[in-house]
């Protein structure tokens, strides 16, 4: 179990990196949460991670800004993105995200 919202972004980009749409849809809040995943794009490859904020609003409510960085058919990619993370029971999730333009 993650101990903050950071430490769960980290591992939902490492299990983003391995395919690992189980962890995915186990760390997302039911409330939010697709009822599946799309397996990963054949030859996608995740180059990095990059946290740029952490915001603790309380206890259980925090977000994280980040960069991730791919790459897919020799084209580089980034996703800058803005998560949200609630903590219900002692655990952490991620609820949703705002995608920068």
């Amino acid at each position: 179990m993650a101990p903050d919202a950071v430490t769960l972004m980290r591992s939902r980009y490492s299990a983003y990196a391995l395919g690992l749409n189980g962890y995915l849809l186990d760390t997302w809040h039911p409330s939010t949460r697709p009822a599946a995943l799309a397996p990963l794009e054949p030859g996608l490859k995740w180059l990095g991670l990059e946290i740029r904020r952490h915001a603790v609003a309380d206890a259980d409510h925090a977000s994280v800004e980040f960069v991730a960085r791919s790459k897919l058919g020799g084209r580089a990619h980034r996703l800058v993105e803005t998560s949200r993370f609630v903590r219900e029971g002692g655990r952490w999730y991620y609820l949703d995200g705002e995608v920068a333009a």
